[in-house]
């Protein structure tokens, strides 16, 4: 039997799926961080398994997470999604996730894709936290709280420092498995076959 982080319920088949399949392994397409980050952003308030659980009707409201066509979405596709009750119905929620998609098309503009401006706050290259037991877990770091002030700034919502390093650690920015867990040798392993260096160029 695998040995697997602390944190994880192994009651749950998909939440065991989710950890050995995504969380932790770095992310560098923009359709993928945007999913992510519509995700965590719903999140908010919430468990993260929760979402989990919505995360294909989640897809099927957001046009499979095409940001071009979020950012387009208008008060009639608001109105229709607040009856749409396999997602959290949460009107500011709703119009965070259509209001970031415009952000998030920006910084495409700005940096030429999302994965390279959101890369830079760990200078392109993953962070491997040293994670003996549960004290070990933080809900923020310096860095979240810095990425999350710069979204801010460039008009996302519902995206504070806790829920942007939540997002860090999904997206593999930061390497925050157990020491124990099987999954952790396995993804720092692997990055030496990702080409981080593309980011910043």
């Amino acid at each position: 039997m695998c040995t697997r982080c602390l944190w994880l319920d192994q009651s749950k088949e998909d939440y065991i799926q989710y950890h050995d399949d995504e969380w932790g392994v770095p992310v560098l397409d923009d359709r993928t961080l945007f999913e992510f980050i519509t995700l965590e952003s719903a999140q908010a308030g919430l468990s993260w398994y929760t979402i989990l659980k919505k995360r294909d009707a989640y897809k099927q409201a957001f046009a499979e997470f095409d940001v071009q066509r979020v950012a387009c979405m208008g008060d009639e596709d608001v109105a229709r999604l607040l009856t749409e009750s396999s997602i959290v119905r949460n009107e500011r929620k709703i119009l965070a996730t259509i209001n970031n998609a415009r952000a998030f098309i920006d910084i495409q503009n700005a940096f030429g894709s999302f994965a390279k401006y959101q890369w830079q706050f760990v200078d392109y290259y993953p962070i491997v936290n040293n994670i003996a037991s549960k004290a070990d877990y933080q809900s923020q770091s310096e860095l979240s709280v810095s990425f999350a002030k710069d979204l801010k700034n460039r008009g996302f919502k519902f995206l504070g420092p806790t829920t942007v390093y939540a997002h860090m650690q999904a997206c593999g920015m930061v390497n925050d498995h157990d020491n124990a867990c099987f999954r952790k040798a396995q993804i720092t392993t692997s990055y030496s076959n990702i080409d981080f260096e593309t980011l910043k160029h």
